[in-house]
């Protein structure tokens, strides 16, 4: 596609890219032997990015420029100086580039990519450096030029914006800072890639989370306050941007593309609702377990365990005290349907009250997003991990749940007896409506009013996350999701039941939290 309209590709494979996506785009079934440290030189993660390659290159090797093709330079390593726990794993990706790569058959331009400083440590010999920026000032290039003189200098990524993540504020950047940083990029001669130019959307589980003492986890949205938008609109910083390219390039630019239409649909509310109590038999079959097992581990998906959504654990309690368990990232507990707390990652400890003979103690588990940089990738499992226990004496017998939500599990849900909506529903519950998009969907933003936090689906596929701290208050709904006529749309909300499903024409943002 990218040779069709004329682009160059400069390709980062990865298989760590960061991006802001769960676990950095590593899979999550590497977690699963808590003995193999994720990028590093142990066995199983290196067996494991050779299989990667193996797959990768037969079929990136005819799409380079030489072949034709489009691809002028391949990424070997991502801002490994940032993270820089195992001395050899450098020298082993020098040589992993030669035996990786050359030797597949990749003939293009290598390149490394990484912080400003820390591209001392993230550099290989006989590699481009290159470097990530935010700002460009006078000593910008100090360290680049003590590892790689008499070489073009590259800025692999010039940030323009950044992510948001939940509960914190919406991030900006000044138009005019991007166009005076690019016009000095362009008086100077430095190759240079804005990051993001077209900002993107965290469909489904994707999204990743930062950890700098709290786990936060990012937007559903990736706008990123970028030169394009989420939905492909321009921006002030675009136009600029243009302008500036204009008036320093031989020959005109194209004209610019039309915008994608947008539409306001009809104000919803949904027309039945289920509780997750009356869901689970409708889930594949449950896990039996003396302990907790967390998702990563769960023997499910021909030995890959699970990668996103919930998991539900249940298990018998006989007596009140204080209850302990380590859970990533955020959980509910219930005794039988009745709500009695939370528990996350700073909050391990619970009373629970006297009960009457024995009672089914429930804890729903949301994995709200793997760190994506950082060492603590290696600490992402997600679920109960290790014992849960009730005064230091731990639980045994568990039924564990897997809520991966994916297409096939809504498919189901059409033959459950859906209850009559109620606006008043505490707790965790599936609510289904119908979004009537007329002849020709267009794309749209949903906005979900007075509900509290949860997932949008539209005919069985994940929007993404919603929820009332913000920033972000809008969902992307791109027209290509909608049938014409009637579509299905089914929110599962953790807390309570909220009243309308709006849509807009433009996003919004909370700029003041």
């Amino acid at each position: 596609m990218a040779a069709k309209i004329g682009l160059w590709v400069i390709l980062r494979p990865g298989p760590y890219i960061c991006s802001e996506i769960d676990l950095g785009g590593l899979p999550s079934w590497l977690l699963q032997d808590s003995n193999v440290r994720l990028r590093t030189t142990d066995k199983g993660f290196v067996e494991a990015v050779d299989k990667y390659f193996d797959h990768l290159i037969a079929r990136v090797v005819p799409l380079q420029y030489r072949q034709g093709g489009p691809i002028i330079a391949v990424q070997v390593e991502n801002e490994y100086g940032s993270f820089d726990k195992d001395k050899y794993y450098m020298p082993y990706i020098q040589k992993f580039s030669q035996q990786a790569l050359l030797k597949r058959g990749i003939v293009e331009l290598l390149l490394t990519s990484d912080g400003e400083k820390e591209v001392l440590k993230g550099y290989i010999k006989g590699v481009l450096a290159a470097i990530n920026i935010a700002t460009f000032q006078k000593d910008t290039f100090k360290h680049l030029h003590n590892i790689q003189k008499n070489k073009p200098i590259m800025i692999m990524e010039y940030w323009v914006g950044w992510f948001d993540t939940w509960g914190n504020k919406h991030n900006v950047k000044d138009a005019r800072d991007v166009e005076n940083t690019v016009s000095e990029f362009i008086k100077f001669e430095i190759s240079f890639n804005v990051y993001m130019f077209h900002g993107g959307t965290n469909f489904g589980f994707i999204n990743g989370a930062t950890d700098l003492g709290k786990h936060e986890s990012i937007a559903t949205s990736y706008d990123y306050d970028a030169v394009l938008t989420e939905a492909g609109d321009y921006t002030e910083k675009y136009f600029k941007l243009r302008k500036l390219f204009g008036s320093v390039l031989a020959f005109p630019l194209p004209p610019l593309p039309k915008l994608t239409p947008k539409t306001v649909y009809p104000s919803m509310r949904p027309s039945f609702y289920l509780p997750l109590w009356d869901v689970l038999q409708y889930l594949n079959e449950p896990v039996i377990s003396d302990k907790p097992i967390n998702m990563e581990n769960l023997p499910i998906n021909s030995g890959n365990g699970q990668s996103y959504g919930f998991i539900l654990y249940e298990t018998a309690i006989c007596s009140g005290g204080e209850l302990h368990a380590d859970v990533q990232d955020t959980a509910q507990v219930f005794l039988n349907e009745t709500s009695i707390g939370i528990l996350g990652n700073a909050d391990q400890y619970l009373n629970i009250p006297k009960v009457r003979g024995c009672q089914r103690l429930r804890i729903l588990v949301e994995n709200q997003g793997r760190v994506n940089f950082s060492w603590k990738i290696q600490d992402q499992r997600k679920g109960l991990i290790g014992s849960v226990t009730i005064n230091n004496i731990p639980l045994e017998g568990y039924t564990i749940y897997s809520l991966e939500m994916k297409m096939s599990f809504f498919e189901r849900l059409h033959s459950a007896t859906w209850r009559p909506f109620r606006s008043s529903y505490l707790g965790p519950a599936f609510y289904i409506g119908t979004l009537r998009a007329g002849s020709s969907p267009k794309d749209t933003f949903l906005r979900l009013l007075n509900w509290n936090n949860g997932f949008v689906f539209i005919n069985g596929r994940n929007l993404g996350r919603y929820w009332y701290i913000g920033p972000q208050e809008t969902l992307y709904l791109p027209g290509t999701w909608l049938h014409p006529g009637e579509n299905e749309i089914i929110l599962f909300e953790k807390r309570k039941s909220g009243s309308y499903i709006l849509t807009n024409l433009n996003p919004s943002f909370k700029t003041v939290l």
